[in-house]
């Protein structure tokens, strides 16, 4: 019955707005047609062009009257809520499956609670990512809770997640995101996995999250804000460790800045008069070095355990598959469950590198000669990007990049995250649109207002074959001037996902949106093209004042009325998760789409207007140089920044970047966050950061030889 009624509501609001545009059209001809016949005085004129605009305002007046009630923002939000969970499971449970790789064996990581000084939560003893199906053997005591029923059992609900490097800290993180979304009541708030890197410590955690929905989900900004101020997401913050550099000698800086005020701002989070549901990730020794000055209060501090050695055992046993080749390795490991190599290979990052970088080739024993974890972690991370390339290959045809040059261009990455891209801190995040300072932000700007200028320049050679060619090349290089230095000076623009328009449900609200905003421009056109017909006259153009302030009222009517339609009538909750691919797909058919229809109102405007002023030939010139510049200013100017960031990093990035990062997440170099890239792992990140050459010998490795 809801939904007939609110369909019912939907046809009775497009009627009313079908009548209103009627009526208002109907005004305007008539309008149009008294002017035409002359003769009016000034005060009839000034009737005749109040009408329209008092006709759209009882339009809007009677809609307003009667514009029904609607569900209670309470409803709603939980609506709003069920679907984030939903999103956040697709999106989530996709990364998990990325981190597990082509298999499907999750190891199963213990943790322990451990006691921290000053005032803690309430929580078991220890806990499982996952628990075994199955009851207890007769006199064994209860098995211990999985990583959603030990959150839902601390009091409060604040969780610290700690361990060492590896130890599976974001993987555990994940299943307990994964398992809170699945299993919410309605008045559940969602669990919303944010890495720390991206907090700009200078706005609240209610801003960050506000942000990150907005941003980073595609939530419309007001939607959002309602979303977190009703206390309908829980905030789950992955890597504290990630905010600040370590000191020179590596280890963990105890003043931290970024850390140290993320911490009070997390302390000054509240539900009422509780302390605020969060969950927190972070290395130990980072996280030590940080309670004693501004501990998390109020919270559960669990020690992720390293793996046991028979569940580490067990692992590799599956995931190998040559009994030759691995043999002298389990077997050692069998044998000295408690040894040095079992020891470094208790983690789930150290057994998934292993797996990887021996899954073909290669001798695993020799592992048994590596007795420093150090020495561990080099080896295999020498190793890892040939063989993560080597995976790529079908068996038919060679890997599409060759390894050095893949470890080239992904160390050349890890500079935008060290703070010398868009942001000027630390940061996991890679959005290919924010990686154009990497290339030289100056060099970038000057490409960019060079490539602007030189396209809208192009019509230059048809303005001598105008009667006026000064005046006519005198327009079209004002206006590449113009345009250049705005392109010189422009951010990227925010991305709108122009595909809502197809989502169920979306269509009416945005033709709805239309035809009320093309009323609305028309009236805001109307204003306008009385206004340059006023000075058309005052200037001595008493023939064309008419005609010029009609094609400026129309045409700004009409691209008012889309533009608004765009950023107004298609705001809603969306339905699925953002990947970077598809934000990268959406940036560029929105952008193009938005730029033809800009740009034919605005060389409509500009050469309309310069016909009427000068003459024909001259406006059509002007109007190419004009729709040009508005499509390029209104809908292109990312995908144009973009575009020339590669061709400045030519020598240094592949040209299909967005190509080359998918596939990089297909092999388990890299992982998708939202909208963004991210390094499968931070060690991988720091790695590769350190090392701008390859180390390991890449023999044996086939590969394509890459864009």
């Amino acid at each position: 019955m809801a939904d007939i009624g609110g369909r019912r509501q939907r046809e009775r609001r497009l009627l009313a707005v079908g009548v209103g545009t009627v009526l208002f059209l109907g005004a305007a001809a008539y309008v149009v047609a008294q002017l035409l016949r002359g003769g009016l005085d000034p005060a009839d004129t000034a009737g005749l062009l109040g009408l329209p605009v008092s006709v759209a305002g009882l339009a809007a007046a009677v809609a307003a009257l009667r514009k029904p009630l609607e569900t209670t923002d309470t409803d709603l939000v939980r609506q709003w809520a069920a679907t984030l969970a939903v999103q956040v499971q697709e999106s989530e449970g996709k990364l998990r499956r990325q981190l597990l790789g082509a298999d499907t064996r999750r190891i199963d990581l213990r943790y322990t609670l451990r006691a921290t000084p000053g005032r803690g939560a309430d929580a078991p003893a220890a806990g499982h990512t996952f628990r075994v199906p199955g009851d207890p053997a007769p006199g064994q005591p209860p098995p211990e809770p999985d990583i959603a029923e030990f959150f839902r059992a601390t009091r409060p609900g604040r969780l610290v997640i700690a361990g060492a490097p590896g130890s599976g800290k974001t993987v555990l993180a994940l299943e307990l995101v994964v398992a809170l979304a699945a299993g919410r009541a309605d008045t559940d708030p969602v669990p919303v996995r944010i890495p720390m890197a991206q907090w700009d410590t200078g706005q609240s955690l209610t801003d960050l999250l506000e942000e990150h929905l907005s941003q980073a989900l595609d939530w419309p900004r007001d939607m959002a804000a309602k979303l977190v101020a009703r206390r309908m997401v829980l905030p789950v913050l992955d890597g504290l460790d990630e905010m600040d550099p370590l000191r020179a000698d590596g280890s963990a800086d105890p003043t931290a800045p970024r850390a140290a005020a993320a911490l009070r701002l997390l302390n000054a989070h509240q539900t009422g008069l509780d302390a605020g549901p969060v969950v927190l990730t972070s290395r130990i020794a980072h996280y030590e070095a940080l309670m004693r000055h501004e501990p998390l209060i109020d919270s559960a501090l669990v020690l992720v355990s390293p793996v046991e050695s028979a569940r580490a055992l067990s692992y590799l046993r599956e995931r190998s598959y040559d009994a030759t080749r691995w043999g002298p390795l389990l077997d050692h490991l069998d044998l000295h469950p408690t040894g040095t190599l079992a020891r470094a290979l208790s983690t789930p990052w150290r057994l998934g590198l292993t797996a990887t970088v021996y899954r073909y080739r290669g001798r695993p024993a020799e592992l048994i000669a590596l007795h420093d974890p150090d020495a561990l972690d080099r080896h295999l991370l020498d190793r890892y990007i040939p063989a993560a390339v080597e995976s790529a290959a079908d068996g038919t045809a060679p890997a599409p990049y060759h390894p050095d040059r893949v470890h080239v261009w992904l160390h050349h990455l890890t500079r935008h995250l060290g703070g010398t891209g868009a942001v000027a801190h630390l940061t996991t995040d890679i959005n290919v649109h924010a990686l154009w300072p990497l290339a030289g932000a100056l060099k970038v700007r000057v490409a960019d207002a060079l490539l602007t200028f030189c396209s809208i320049a192009a019509v230059l050679p048809a303005a001598w074959l105008t009667p006026r060619p000064g005046e006519a090349a005198a327009c079209v290089l004002a206006l590449a001037a113009v345009s250049g230095l705005g392109a010189a000076l422009a951010l990227s623009p925010s991305r709108l996902d122009w595909q809502k328009r197809h989502l169920p449900g979306r269509r009416g609200r945005f033709l709805l949106g239309l035809v009320a905003n093309l009323l609305l421009g028309t009236v805001i056109g109307t204003v306008v093209g009385l206004a340059a017909g006023a000075w058309a006259a005052a200037a001595g153009h008493q023939g064309a004042a008419l005609a010029l302030g009609t094609v400026l009222g129309l045409v700004a009517g009409l691209t008012a009325g889309f533009r608004f339609s765009v950023a107004a009538g298609l705001r809603g909750a969306p339905t699925t998760a953002v990947s970077p691919p598809v934000a990268l797909r959406d940036d560029t058919v929105y952008g193009l789409l938005y730029a033809v229809g800009t740009g034919l109102c605005g060389g409509v405007a500009f050469g309309g207007s310069a016909a009427l002023l000068l003459e024909p030939s001259t406006g059509l010139v002007v109007g190419a140089a004009a729709a040009i510049a508005s499509g390029q200013a209104s809908g292109l100017s990312a995908a144009r920044r973009y575009l020339v960031f590669l061709l400045c990093s030519r020598r240094r990035l592949p040209l299909r970047l967005g190509h080359f990062l998918d596939w990089a997440c297909t092999v388990g170099l890299m992982r998708y966050s939202g909208p963004v890239y991210q390094f499968r792992h931070a060690e991988l990140q720091h790695w590769l950061a350190a090392h701008p050459r390859p180390v390991a010998p890449t023999s044996g490795v086939t590969s394509g030889a890459g864009p």
